[in-house]
């Protein structure tokens, strides 16, 4: 009995240990800017779009998104959906500034988005698949989109790993 305790004290102990790491496993930084927690929606068999999301914070100066790519897609955009006269409406945009020292959250639901278009695979719930952003002043980094269902989790406000929707 005492050594299966301490066996499972051992055990926590490691995991704990792990946590921090895992935690930021989902974390990207390209000079001061820190690209946190990129999700997408899995699609049903067929479709030809998708959507990302992701966490943008600008460090000491502003970020600006510029352009996205990924292997994923035939095309990435960028896009904002807003309530117009009652009718939600997306449009097309031809950058994302995020300024100084602020963060921008990307959600399902309104807001910016980050449209996949041409899908070239089904996006499956478990899988991931790597994200070029480029921004004007910084260049480009790469970071790996996690596929899950929309309402899995609600932590990613506070800065918990997972890809909540």
């Amino acid at each position: 009995m005492i050594a299966r305790t301490a066996s499972l004290a051992s055990a926590l102990l490691l995991g704990c240990t792990l946590l921090p790491s895992l935690a930021s496993a989902h974390d990207f930084t390209l000079d001061d800017i820190r690209i946190a927690h990129p999700f997408a929606t899995p699609t049903p068999p067929g479709a030809p779009n998708g959507a990302a999301y992701l966490d943008i914070t600008a460090g000491d100066a502003p970020a600006t998104l510029v352009g996205v790519s990924s292997p994923a897609s035939e095309a990435v955009e960028l896009h904002d959906m807003r309530m117009d006269d009652g009718n939600m409406q997306m449009r097309k945009l031809d950058a994302i500034e995020v300024e100084a020292g602020e963060t921008l959250t990307m959600r399902p639901g309104g807001g910016h988005h980050l449209m996949l278009l041409g899908l070239a695979e089904t996006l499956v719930e478990g899988e991931s698949f790597p994200l070029t952003l480029e921004f004007a002043e910084q260049g480009e980094i790469e970071v790996e989109v996690w596929i899950q269902e929309a309402g899995e989790g609600s932590e990613a406000a506070d800065g918990h790993h997972h890809h909540d929707h």
